[in-house]
C-alpha cells in the first residue's frame, strides 16, 4: 500500500509543519489539505496524478495530526476555523508561495476557503468539498432539520467531558465509525484506516478536536491570537477566486446541494458538481475526479484562464 514518505518538515507560524511534496519543484504548486478524521494519504493517489502533471504537490498534516507539532507548550490548542486558515497561510509564507491552488475537504477544505476568502491574492484557484466552508458561528445555535441534526450527533457528544472521555479512550473504534458512517458506500479495508489512523496518535489531537467542535457552536473562546480573522470571517466574506465545488451524493455528514445553495457566497467562476456514489472523503473515494478539478485550476498559475 502507497504510503506518503519520505516526510519534509518546516517551521511555519506557530507549528512545525510536516508535509509530503511531490512532483518538479519548479512546477505550480498545489495544496492539498485533509479533514477530520483522516490524514494526507486522503490524498494518496491523487498526489501523484497532479505530479505527474508537473504540478508541485504539497499535502500538510494538519494541526493536532500526524508529525505537525506546536512549536511552543504554551500554544493554545485550538482547531477553530480561524488558526486553520491561518496555519496555510504561514505554511505557504514558509515555503515562498506567492500563489497556489487550494484544494480540500472538512477541515482542510475550511482553511482552503478562509484564504481564498480572506487573501485571494495567494489562491490562483479553490476545490472545496460541500462548496462554501467557512462556518457561520453567529447562527450555529439555529436548529437544522431531524435528519440534518441527526447526522451531527458526534459534534453534540463532543461538547460534553463524556465525548471528549470517548475519543481520548478508544479513538480509533470512534474515527472508524465516522469513515463508515460518511462514506457509507465507501468499501475502505482495515489497511488503508490504519494507515490513516496512525496519525490520530498524535499528543494534540483530542484537544484540538475537542475545541474545533466546541469553538464553531460558540461554546469556548478562540486563540485570541486569532481574534481579527475570526471578526473578519463573522461576516461570512465573499470567495471571488476561481472555484470548482463539490458535494458527495452519498455525503453522511451534509446532505448534496445544488449550486444555488451556496452560490450568493461566490463572485467568481464557480462550477459546483455532485458525484455519484461518493461520499464525505472524495479525493480518496473518487480521486481521478478531484485530481481532474485540480488540474482545471492550474492554468491560471501559469497567466492562462481556467477552462
Amino acid at each position: 500500500m502507497n504510503r506518503m514518505e519520505p516526510l519534509r518538515k518546516i517551521e511555519a507560524g506557530v507549528l512545525e509543519v510536516a508535509y509530503f511534496e511531490a512532483g518538479p519543484a519548479d512546477g505550480p504548486p498545489v495544496l492539498l489539505m485533509h479533514g477530520f478524521p483522516y490524514d494526507i494519504h486522503t490524498y494518496a493517489e491523487v498526489a501523484p496524478m497532479l505530479a505527474d502533471q508537473g504540478c508541485r504537490v504539497i499535502v500538510p498534516y494538519l494541526r493536532g495530526y500526524g508529525a505537525t507539532r506546536f512549536l511552543s507548550e504554551a500554544t493554545p490548542r485550538s482547531g477553530e476555523q480561524a488558526a486553520l486558515g491561518a496555519d496555510l497561510l504561514a505554511l505557504l509564507d514558509a515555503l515562498k508561495i506567492d500563489r497556489a491552488v487550494l484544494a480540500g475537504y472538512d477541515w482542510g477544505g475550511r482553511a482552503a476557503c478562509v484564504v481564498a476568502a480572506l487573501w485571494p491574492e495567494r489562491c490562483a484557484g479553490l476545490v472545496s468539498l460541500n462548496s462554501y466552508n467557512i462556518q457561520n458561528i453567529a447562527k450555529a445555535m439555529e436548529p437544522d432539520t431531524p435528519a440534518n441534526e441527526h447526522s451531527l450527533w458526534y459534534q453534540y457528544y463532543f461538547h460534553s467531558e463524556r465525548g471528549r472521555a470517548g475519543l481520548e479512550k478508544d479513538r480509533k473504534a470512534l474515527t472508524k465509525l465516522l469513515w463508515k458512517l460518511w462514506s457509507p458506500t465507501w468499501k475502505f479495508d482495515d489497511a488503508t484506516f490504519e494507515r490513516s489512523a496512525a496519525a490520530f496518535d498524535h499528543p494534540d489531537f483530542v484537544d484540538v478536536v475537542i475545541q474545533s467542535y466546541r469553538h464553531r457552536f460558540g461554546l469556548v473562546p478562540g486563540d485570541p491570537a486569532y481574534a481579527d480573522i475570526e471578526r473578519r470571517l463573522a461576516v461570512q466574506p465573499t470567495i471571488t477566486v476561481p472555484a470548482i465545488t463539490f458535494d458527495g451524493i452519498d455525503d453522511g455528514v451534509r446532505p448534496p446541494a445544488d449550486a444555488s445553495a451556496h452560490a450568493h457566497r461566490f463572485s467568481g467562476p464557480r462550477s459546483h458538481r455532485l458525484v455519484p456514489g461518493a461520499g464525505h472523503n472524495l479525493p480518496q473515494e473518487a480521486p481521478r475526479t478531484f485530481a481532474d478539478a485540480v488540474l482545471e485550476l492550474v492554468p491560471a498559475l501559469r497567466g492562462k484562464n481556467p477552462q
